[in-house]
């Protein structure tokens, strides 16, 4: 029975970091039956604390990620924990997080990162940006897989029957969902009405066209700020944990979507989002699924390209659907195996 030390972000409030702890642990137990898993902040990383350690080297090995480890907000690393970490480490499913308009980062953040990379026995990444981010600062590319992002496959859970029938999800009707980024982006203020215009072209759009309902796929509690100002008719707001969170997206037609997350799952889901990009992420994951037609660039809103891109995307839907089915099967092979491999290394 092993014992694994799980490194992760796991702000409660954020359905898409608690989606992917979820999911790497559900990853985990399959793969090591009856395995105990620790959980530690990744803040156990940035500050030094012997005891801290103590119980990370008391571990049979240690998981870090998936999510956006590798953010500015969690650097430097303290090179002197890694230092002492004397068990088997292996990053999982994690990224590389740049948002448009952030500063780069200080050569102490930069080689924190590279120190924990070569640190450890495995590196698994979640997209090629986050490989072509560790290539250039140094790290050999013969030791980075991508592996895709863990959230893709968490399981979903069915939702009530009175949930559902709130929600109206076995009515007949069109559903397109939305989703902001209102988590702490700074440059949302920049975008503002250019963001919501493009949602509401949207959802008039679909509203008058199809009859359609739209949802509002609620991931953060920041969002409450913000959704209201779509005044969008009968808006329907979807809350739910993670899981079931996740088994909404697969009812959706449509998703139009700002964080990562939201797009990761309705993959999952098998429904086509389109994301506006806000980060580096997004332009990575459409890219690693293989369809980089699913990002709208925040400078082309205002030209009207979000409705564009929906109408091109919504009239392919069923083609999406089978592509991301058969895209899913690829990605969770290249994740089953590194946690084979890593079986090898221990």
């Amino acid at each position: 029975m092993f014992k694994i030390g799980h490194i992760h972000v796991w702000d409660k409030k954020n359905k898409g970091d608690e989606a992917i702890v979820l999911a790497v642990q559900e990853l985990l137990k399959r793969k090591f039956d009856s395995c105990v898993i620790k959980d530690f902040p990744v803040e156990v990383l940035k500050k030094y604390n012997k005891t801290k350690i103590n119980a990370l080297n008391s571990c049979d090995f240690i998981i870090i990620g998936g999510g956006g480890i590798f953010y500015s907000y969690f650097l430097p690393f303290d090179q002197k924990v890694i230092a002492e970490i004397s068990c088997p480490i292996f990053l999982f499913g994690l990224g590389y997080i740049k948002e448009i308009d952030a500063p780069l980062w200080s050569d102490d953040k930069i080689n924190s990162v590279l120190a924990l990379t070569k640190k450890a026995k495995g590196v698994g990444v979640r997209d090629l940006n986050t490989k072509r981010f560790l290539i250039k600062n140094g790290l050999k590319a013969t030791k980075i897989k991508v592996v895709g992002d863990p959230a893709a496959f968490l399981f979903e859970k069915e939702i009530s029957f009175a949930k559902s029938k709130s929600l109206a999800l076995k009515s007949k009707k069109i559903k397109i969902g939305l989703n902001l980024n209102y988590s702490g982006w700074l440059g949302f203020g920049k975008w503002h009405n250019d963001i919501l215009e493009a949602y509401q072209q949207v959802a008039e759009y679909f509203q008058k066209k199809y009859g359609a309902d739209i949802y509002y796929l609620k991931h953060h509690p920041g969002e409450n700020n913000i959704y209201p100002q779509l005044k969008i008719k009968d808006l329907r707001i979807v809350d739910l944990p993670p899981n079931e969170q996740k088994k909404v997206y697969g009812k959706m037609d449509l998703i139009i979507g700002m964080m990562l997350h939201v797009g990761v799952m309705s993959f999952g889901a098998l429904t086509p989002e389109i994301s506006v990009a806000y980060d580096i992420r997004n332009y990575g994951f459409a890219e690693f699924i293989g369809h980089k037609e699913l990002v709208v660039d925040l400078d082309k809103l205002k030209a009207g390209d979000l409705l564009k891109r929906a109408k091109k995307v919504f009239k392919n839907r069923d083609f999406y659907r089978q592509s991301f089915k058969l895209k899913k099967k690829k990605i969770f092979k290249k994740s089953d195996d590194f946690l084979t491999k890593l079986q090898t290394l221990l």
